[in-house]
């Protein structure tokens, strides 16, 4: 990106890059606490509701599409989402959007407290503009599920296929009146042996409708606040269901060396069915040739910045050379493969590093000694199955003495901070600042994290000018004990 370019993104993001307390949306608590006995007000109803469930990955991934109107005499602004106190814990990337105006944004979502032992809680949506009486207006609510899939059976041989149930609610959750909706789920295969069959829906037909790899629960007719109707699916899923327990990501920033050094440690589990029998090494090696489906996770690939360099691969023993680095003009791919496969149950904790230009992440605006730095928020493997984070840390390390740390980023948060990190040289410490996740998945690889800070030539001198005065202090001290007469005699 073209200085220029950066310089007219940072005045488009500057209104909203924010500081430690903000930006944050808290999934498990919040800053709004209601009344015990809360309830949302029935100003809306969903006219029409659409929800397309894609079970391709390893968690589910819901897609809301619904028509919303104002029922009430005044103009509205907020909207509740329901979950059950089970389910809200494994939200995660939960988004809403204006469907037919993209152009919007993202509308702000907070989760809500009102009652810690509620079998319900809600997330509130804010609408950007309030809407009028009797107005409609479509709204896109998408959100992941993690930990939704169980196997069934729990163990399973080494080479057997994996069957794993998916349980959730035919009706989509509401706290308003729906007058009608209907469920689509997606499946890897069209291997589907067990699902909840329920009467007939509004069209008299049998339900659900299955048409190769896709089955629709409804149309139903209007059904009112917190209707549930439990129904459950079994399906073929061959594949790792890889959940990463916890994420370090450390991305530090070298003004005098030109550099941008990040470093990822992950902790990784295999939540797949777990083996039945002890693991064949002579099995494993066959299944070589043809690489058949497998529940256990073998290798991955983490693609990279183009230009990144000097990257490593190590576990918890050492240095791992099962690893392929390429890297040209068009991509920079890290193929990485564990010491032995992961099957179900199992764990593999590892750090993956490398280099990168500074140039291409950061830039100096025209005006002050303001700095604007851009870097992915995060990277990883890339896999076809997916993978779910639980936790995610990522710390920024500043230069010594950058100060006004602001940032801006699409990804939901829990916590942030500002602090200082003392390393070799240092003498007050380097500026770092902390962002906390939870429930993200590796669909959010695209999401940039912005950073703004304040950064004086003063401020740029100060180690270069301690190391100075530290080199000679030593050669001072060093010269004063040696001119003075340590003899033992008579002078």
């Amino acid at each position: 990106m073209k200085p220029s370019s950066f310089t007219l993104l940072f005045s488009l993001i500057q209104s909203g890059l924010c500081a430690s307390d903000s930006n944050l949306t808290t999934p498990l608590s919040s800053r709004i606490v209601l009344p015990t006995n809360f309830k949302p007000p029935q100003v809306f109803r969903n006219v029409n509701l659409l929800r397309n469930t894609n079970l391709e990955k390893t968690y589910a991934r819901e897609t809301i599409n619904v028509i919303i109107e104002n029922v009430a005499s005044l103009p509205q602004d907020e909207y509740f989402l329901p979950f059950d106190s089970a389910t809200i814990a494994n939200i995660g990337g939960l988004e809403v959007k204006d469907k037919k105006d993209p152009e919007k944004g993202i509308f702000e979502v907070e989760v809500v407290e009102y009652d810690t032992y509620s079998p319900t809680q809600f997330y509130r949506i804010k609408l950007p503009e309030p809407l009028k009486p009797k107005s409609p207006q479509t709204l896109s609510i998408s959100y992941s599920i993690l930990s939704s899939l169980v196997p069934l059976p729990a163990s399973i041989k080494q080479m057997d296929k994996q069957y794993v149930v998916y349980t959730f609610s035919a009706y989509a959750p509401s706290a308003y009146t729906t007058l009608k909706q209907k469920t689509k789920l997606k499946f890897p295969t069209s291997d589907v042996p067990e699902y909840t069959i329920l009467p007939a829906n509004a069209e008299g037909k049998e339900d659900p409708q299955t048409q190769g790899t896709t089955f629709t629960y409804g149309p139903y007719n209007e059904l009112p606040a917190g209707a549930q109707e439990s129904v459950s699916v079994r399906y073929e899923l061959t594949k790792p269901l890889i959940h990463a327990s916890l994420l370090e990501r450390d991305i530090e920033v070298s003004h005098w060396g030109g550099n941008l050094a990040t470093e990822d440690r992950y902790w990784l589990e295999n939540h797949a069915a777990n083996l039945s029998n002890h693991f064949s090494r002579v099995s494993w090696a066959t299944t070589q040739y043809y690489n058949p489906p497998t529940t256990a996770l073998k290798e991955f690939r983490m693609p990279l910045k183009i230009g990144s360099l000097n990257p490593y691969f190590t576990d918890d023993i050492g240095n791992v050379s099962t690893s392929r680095f390429r890297s040209n003009s068009r991509e920079a791919l890290l193929e990485l493969k564990p010491r032995y496969p992961i099957f179900g149950g199992w764990r593999y904790s590892f750090r993956v590093g490398w280099d990168s230009d500074l140039g291409a992440f950061l830039r100096k605006l025209s005006r002050g000694n303001k700095y604007i730095l851009k870097v992915p928020f995060l990277e990883g493997p890339k896999l076809a199955e997916g993978v779910a984070y639980r936790k995610v840390e990522v710390r920024v390390l500043l230069p010594e003495g950058a100060i006004n740390v602001k940032y801006q980023t699409k990804v939901p948060l829990v916590s942030s901070e500002v602090s200082l990190h003392r390393t070799f040289m240092d003498s007050l410490g380097r500026t770092t600042l902390k962002l906390s996740a939870i429930n993200l998945v590796d669909d959010l690889r695209d999401q940039d994290l912005f950073v703004t800070y304040d950064y004086s030539l003063m401020a740029a001198l100060r180690k270069p000018i301690t190391t100075c005065i530290g080199i000679i202090s030593v050669f001072g001290v060093t010269w004063m004990l040696g001119s003075m007469d340590m003899s033992i005699g008579k002078k």
